[in-house]
């Protein structure tokens, strides 16, 4: 059994980031152990490739719900990243923080050292922003964030118009005062190629001689000596292997893989690890539990003037920003589907932003098996608005079904379970059409083709979000952090709870979600707690 300092299990948004740190002096030893394999595949580096990866299973965990009373019975696709990068290398590149308040519930909820004004400085840190500097943003960090503001497709004017129609404001920077208003989304590109977190801190941590990544190695396993973990047990090339960590082991495996290493490990519901013959290491009622994801949905149109699906559906078109793309790095192939968005409230008397839109130049209502179908999109000019709340009450669970590791684990979301939640999407929605309605908008629209004008009363839209929702591949929440061991998985510096030499350093940390999209608050997540590792480890 070899022994390192640290292993780190998963080398996600988070775990990149904690290897890259944890190594970055030489002192110390620094095993990862990845479940999948590189991310030098074409369609990861190319930043459009994704809709290529949404069910790639060498690329993707491609995980289901259970059936959703709250989504209409409906199973959910959960694509997460099995590869270097993690889920950075198959997500859609927005870069959003959170909010303020967010972070700052976090410290008051009993989490020192995790308020907005301790979190600002680990953010700027990390960014290389095109955009410039200010008080909010930095340059010369490892993550090069894009400002797409030139690039945008022209019909993004239109929806930027309609929302200061709307009574939105124009803003220009989501991460900066206010994330209130409409605006174009910075991304996480770099010349055209998708700037994950393998490639902004594991690729380099990698050159390192104190750094080995083992790819295609399953954790199993989390051994203990009593209360201490000690190692770990995975699978790679068909033989069981183990690992030592002489100081600590950290999980990053995100929120869906964290809580079922956990439980195989015999660290989870007391009554779950009992049932399935799992000896119990330490009962943890919360391993698994709280889970929280956005939820979103897309209002389609047809338009009267040309949109992607103009390009990016004939041959000819596809040759043509293909051959942009390999020869310049330029084009549609060099962005994020999301090019404009921003957040409003849903009433007025609101204190803070509860939902988040996206603005596609681009429609796929007419499906196609096998892929998401953004590089096939319908044969007429359509676009789509998109939406997801920002701080769903719904609350999920994700547990395993047997001791077998290879089994998926059984997620249930739990969505649009309270009334609050219903309420507030109904509101949501029709603010999409009071959009759709505005002159920037409205003087282009041909139809509604989703859900489309028959869909009027409360009851019908509710009934059409519930069966077309889903996801949007943010879920957090299933190792949280407290000081209260009755509530949470992790205290405030991501040692759990009961346990010595473990951590968890990822996403299901999250106390609550994070106004936006994810992988901003993860990546920072990996920092703050590999600062803490170190802090504690001198």
């Amino acid at each position: 059994m070899t022994t390192y300092d640290f292993i780190v299990v998963g080398s996600g948004s988070a775990g990149s980031v904690v290897a890259e740190k944890l190594s970055a002096g030489g002192r110390f030893s620094v095993l990862v152990l990845e479940a999948g394999g590189s991310d030098r595949r074409f369609y990861v580096q190319m930043p459009l490739g994704y809709g290529k990866t949404f069910f790639d299973p060498a690329v993707n965990w491609n995980y289901w719900t259970e059936p959703d009373p709250g989504l209409a019975g409906n199973t959910d696709h959960w694509p997460r990243g099995r590869l270097l990068g993690g889920s950075s290398s198959i997500n859609a590149m927005v870069w959003i923080r959170g909010a303020r308040e967010d972070f700052d519930a976090w410290a008051e909820a009993g989490n020192p050292g995790w308020s907005y004004s301790d979190l600002l400085p680990v953010f700027k840190a990390i960014e290389d922003n095109e955009a410039g500097t200010d008080q909010w943003r930095a340059r010369g960090g490892p993550v090069h964030v894009t400002d797409n503001r030139s690039n945008a497709h022209p019909l993004t004017e239109r929806f930027l118009q309609a929302g200061q129609q709307a009574g939105l404001a124009l803003n220009q920077d989501f991460n900066g005062a206010s994330q209130e208003g409409v605006g174009v989304y910075q991304i996480t590109t770099k010349g055209g190629r998708r700037m994950s977190a393998s490639r902004a801190f594991l690729r380099p941590a990698m050159k390192r001689g104190n750094v080995r990544v083992e790819m295609r190695a399953l954790a199993t396993r989390i051994l203990f000596e009593g209360k201490r973990a000690i190692g770990v047990e995975y699978f790679q090339d068909g033989e069981r292997k183990t690992a030592r960590a002489s100081r600590e082991i950290i999980l990053s495996g995100g929120s869906v893989n964290t809580p079922q290493l956990l439980q195989l490990s015999g660290v989870g519901p007391a009554a779950l690890l009992s049932r399935l013959g799992i000896p119990i290491v330490h009962a943890s009622e919360n391993v698994g539990r709280n889970l929280q994801d956005h939820q979103g949905i897309n209002y389609t149109w047809k338009g009267r003037l040309p949109t992607l699906n103009q390009i990016l559906r004939p041959w000819w078109g596809k040759a043509l920003v293909g051959m942009q793309y390999l020869l310049m790095h330029t084009g549609p192939l060099s962005m994020s589907m999301n090019q404009g968005g921003g957040f409003f409230r849903t009433d007025p008397g609101h204190r803070r932003v509860n939902m988040q839109l996206y603005f596609q130049a681009f429609s796929t209502v007419i499906p196609r098996s096998g892929e998401r179908p953004i590089l096939s999109p319908d044969p007429w000019p359509g676009f789509s608005i998109g939406l997801s709340n920002c701080r769903p009450s719904s609350r999920g669970e994700i547990m395993i079904r047997s001791a077998d590791p290879l089994d998926h684990p059984k997620i249930m979301p739990n969505a649009f379970s309270t009334n609050e939640d219903v309420s507030e999407m109904l509101d949501a929605v029709k603010f999409l059409r009071k959009l759709a309605s505005m002159p920037a908008i409205a003087e282009i629209v041909e139809e509604e083709v989703l859900p489309g004008p028959s869909i009027t009363s409360d009851a019908d839209l509710i009934q059409d979000f519930r069966k077309r929702s889903g996801t949007v591949y943010h879920p957090v929440a299933t190792c949280r952090m407290g000081p209260d061991p009755s509530r949470s998985v992790v205290d405030p510096r991501l040692r759990v709870h009961g346990l010595s030499g473990l951590r968890v350093i990822d996403a299901s940390i999250f106390p609550d979600n994070v106004t936006g999209n994810t992988n901003a608050a993860s990546i920072m997540t990996g920092w703050k707690g590999a600062t803490m590792v170190l802090e504690d480890n001198p």
